[in-house]
């Protein structure tokens, strides 16, 4: 698979025949996004659109292509948009998430993955891994993130198994009274992030 150089501003090269190519997203993109992404929530998450849940998927331009901090990555085939991973500004919010959980990553300073959605027929390729770690890259360039945060529904095939050997858990809602939410809350440990909040704090004061 070929990650675009420059893939945080978008640049775009000629792939090989039936080449899996990585880069940040575009206007252009928003509708194949978009797709990949309601596909997965009425098939594999089940719970169809939900407004509050899912704003994020109707204009994911105005979630991720415009705020600074933020990105929607891509990953094409054949000119077919094939899967998805993106950033955002902001941390679980509680409720309905745990009090606990949305102290630990606050927005601003956490960077939460979301939307990391591969085509059926196109898993089993790395795709999801390459976008975390894209994504997470994403996180350290940007400055001011201390964290990067993710929930998932193991009710999906495949991927509590996925993120179990990603992240770190942090709390699987299941074992709450009464189950929570059933999702999982995990952390991505980013080597380099820690480094980069600090020197962002001390160009501040400098400044």
């Amino acid at each position: 698979m070929t990650v675009v150089a420059g893939v945080e501003a978008g640049v775009r090269e000629r792939a090989g025949r039936d080449e899996y190519v990585l880069r940040t997203a575009s206007e252009a993109d928003v509708p194949g996004a978009r797709a990949v992404m309601l596909d997965t929530v009425y098939r594999d998450l089940r719970s169809g659109y939900v407004p509050r849940w899912h704003a994020d998927i109707i204009d994911p331009a105005a979630a991720y292509l415009e705020p600074e901090r933020c990105t929607l990555l891509v990953v094409e085939r054949d000119g077919e948009i094939v899967a998805t991973g993106a950033v955002r500004d902001r941390g679980p919010a509680a409720p309905p998430n745990p009090q606990w959980v949305a102290d630990r990553f606050p927005s601003g300073s956490t960077a939460q993955l979301c939307r990391i959605y591969v085509r059926p027929e196109h898993r089993r390729h790395g795709l999801a891994r390459r976008l975390v770690r894209e994504l997470c890259g994403f996180a350290v360039r940007a400055g001011g993130y201390e964290r990067v945060y993710l929930h998932t529904d193991p009710a999906v095939p495949g991927a509590e198994a996925f993120w179990r050997a990603t992240a770190e858990e942090v709390c699987d809602e299941r074992a709450l009274p009464g189950g929570g939410q059933g999702i999982v809350h995990f952390e991505v440990p980013v080597a380099g992030l820690a480094g980069a909040a600090r020197r962002d704090r001390a160009d501040s004061v400098a400044g």
